[in-house]
């Protein structure tokens, strides 16, 4: 399922690997082994005395959600955690100036006992099927994740490399990123639970073609946004703990480069959520546009 990158590299080379449909998996990187030896140190205080991946032992479901919350602010608000990615990202030859980031994401997947339902809140959900494009449309975004503490097969999410080119039935055309982001800002993250955070699919998939990430902490991958991908349900008895972040390239997205639209149908697309790495400037400020913009559907990619 991946694709390896010759390393230095360049930022073109890199997205063209990503718009073509190639998953990246970069083992044992130095600078994103730094990354996770800096989240550890921070999980670790910020949740003592219990070990983070055995929280949900020793809290309720509410509890948690508080507690991921308030480790999720403080890992995207981190200055030394920024400097650290922006060193992961330079590594591959990509420029800080050239790149638009979304906020750096801690997900927090709590063991469940099976047939267990939990409430579907955002900071604890395991997050349904779904291709990122859906609700972005923004065809030159990178996915990039990457464990924390070690994961399996039954703790992490899986991706499903031959839908890349093949449609499936969506609710993307009714979803409406502007009423959720509203939502989202005048009541809170949690407002807006995991089912309504992203369009839904509309057809049986046999969940047998997906594809379990199985990788070690010091590694990553990088897919396109335009990949359909899928959380594993968590049985495993400790919490998964993991990384992830999305990025642009700021030309490509001005050129209308990036993976193909297969099947998204969504009337808006959000570049505001980006920010360049280099100063922190939204990318809709620099395009000269709204934060959140109608989309209108190009006869290509």
């Amino acid at each position: 399922m991946y694709s390896a990158l010759e390393v230095p590299g360049s930022a073109r080379q890199f997205h063209d690997q990503i718009y073509a449909g190639e998953i990246i998996r970069l083992s044992d990187w130095p600078p994103m082994a730094a990354l996770v030896a800096c989240t550890r140190e921070l999980l670790e205080e910020a949740l003592h005395p219990w070990p983070p991946q055995e929280v949900h032992r020793y809290l309720s479901h509410s509890e948690q959600t508080v507690r991921f919350a308030q480790c999720q602010h403080a890992f995207a608000s981190s200055a030394d955690i920024r400097l650290r990615w922006q060193a992961v990202v330079e590594s591959l030859g990509i420029a800080p100036d050239a790149l638009a980031c979304d906020r750096l994401h801690l997900r927090f997947q709590p063991h469940r006992e099976p047939r267990h339902v939990a409430p579907r809140a955002r900071t604890t959900a395991t997050i349904a099927f779904h291709r990122d494009t859906w609700g972005s449309n923004l065809y030159a975004q990178t996915n990039w994740w990457a464990p924390i503490y070690p994961i399996s097969a039954g703790r992490t999410f899986a991706l499903y490399p031959q839908l890349w080119r093949q449609p499936v039935r969506n609710s993307s055309a009714d979803f409406d990123m502007r009423a959720i982001l509203q939502r989202s800002h005048r009541d809170g993250r949690n407002a807006v639970d995991a089912d309504e955070a992203i369009p839904h699919l509309l057809e049986a998939i046999d969940p047998q073609q997906g594809i379990a990430v199985d990788i070690a902490p010091g590694s990553l991958i990088a897919f396109s946004g335009a990949h359909a991908h899928v959380g594993v349900g968590n049985s495993t008895g400790l919490t998964r703990i993991s990384f992830e972040t999305r990025s642009l390239l700021i030309d490509d997205l001005r050129a209308g480069w990036g993976a193909p639209n297969i099947d998204g149908h969504a009337p808006w697309m959000t570049p505001g959520l980006f920010r360049r790495m280099s100063d922190a400037r939204r990318l809709n400020e620099i395009l000269g546009g709204g934060f959140i913009e109608p989309y209108t559907r190009p006869d290509h990619h």
